[in-house]
């Protein structure tokens, strides 16, 4: 089963100055909110004047978009690349399943969620934004790895798509729910190990063969 799903540009080939303003401005939006966020301050904050930094992005919204584009990339860059044994299928789905909600409780995406969570009422552009670079885009990464799972006889024939969304859905749940509102201030290995388990079994009980 080919793993290498996600085409990320090697980081020696970026813009430096380019990483630089998408580094700063995600702490400001994070530290101060995207409505209270300003190209003004992020340029500031650069070091760099205003005009430098409309030579790269023409508004506020196009420079959010690339932020969470950015970090959604590199999300599905972790998730997806892996050198688990594809034979072994559960193990496969277990490894990939305990990485996604490692990255889903990390400090920083519980952050990002947050963010989206409360401006996107206001700027729904946002919710769009991040929805179109991350949930989506993992779905159908891998929704075509389960494809390749049909094909290779360890799922049942079905609608990949969904197979994605549900196993996704399963593995952050209550858990990610827990941590987001600030339930659980820590989630350990153990228990993402325990939890994801049950997931895998539920899901293969219903589209493993």
């Amino acid at each position: 089963m080919d793993s290498a799903i996600v085409n990320v540009l090697p980081r020696a080939a970026r813009d430096e100055k380019r990483e630089a303003i998408l580094r700063t401005a995600y702490e400001a939006f994070l530290t101060e909110g995207y409505a209270a966020t300003s190209m003004s301050s992020i340029a500031a904050r650069v070091g760099g004047s205003k005009a430098t930094l409309y030579n790269y992005f023409s508004s506020k919204e196009e420079l959010f978009a690339a932020v969470i584009d950015e970090k959604c990339q590199d999300l599905q860059a972790l998730l997806f690349a892996t050198s688990e044994d594809a034979s072994d299928f559960r193990a496969m789905l277990s490894g990939l399943g305990e990485r996604f909600l490692k990255l889903l409780l990390c400090d920083d995406k519980i952050a990002t969620y947050r963010l989206i969570t409360a401006e996107t009422a206001r700027f729904p552009e946002l919710g769009r934004s991040f929805y179109q670079s991350g949930p989506a885009l993992g779905r159908e990464n891998l929704s075509r790895l389960f494809a390749q799972a049909v094909a290779d006889g360890h799922l049942k024939p079905g609608d990949t798509r969904v197979m994605a969304t549900l196993f996704f859905d399963m593995c952050g749940g209550d858990i990610h729910r827990r941590r987001l509102w600030n339930v659980t201030a820590h989630v350990t290995d153990a228990e993402i190990r325990a939890h994801v388990a049950n997931v895998v079994s539920v899901f293969l009980a219903a589209y493993g063969v």
